[in-house]
């Protein structure tokens, strides 16, 4: 990887896009967030708001996202808060699939099983 992990989760250490999210898509809003959060049941803090700015700078800084690197680069970010188990707290729909979402961007490739939980 071209930036250490604490570069890559940290976008604060660059300039740009929306205040407080200089990583943000173009068509992305904390308004629209909100709002796909709320139809989940989900009421946004700052930890929320911590993974998203995170998510955002990591694929800011990525050519290519690869689903397992994302999630180490997670896990050692809130790792003093409990890491991937406490991620799945805040996020049920899973930390990256659902944080992608609320972030304005696309899930990495294996993120998402749409057949988990069908009985076919």
């Amino acid at each position: 990887m071209p930036d250490t992990m604490r570069e890559i989760m940290n976008p604060g250490l660059h300039t740009g896009g929306q205040p407080g999210f200089p990583h943000a898509p173009v068509d992305w809003s904390e308004a629209g967030a909100q709002a796909l959060a709320q139809a989940e049941g989900i009421e946004l803090g700052a930890d929320h708001w911590e993974l998203l700015r995170a998510l955002q700078g990591y694929f800011a800084r990525q050519a290519r996202v690869h689903a397992r690197d994302l999630h180490d680069a997670l896990e050692e970010k809130f790792h003093a808060k409990g890491g991937k188990k406490y991620l799945y707290v805040i996020f049920p729909g899973g930390p990256i699939a659902q944080g992608c979402r609320f972030a304005g961007l696309e899930s990495p490739a294996g993120a998402v099983d749409a057949s988990f939980g069908s009985v076919q």
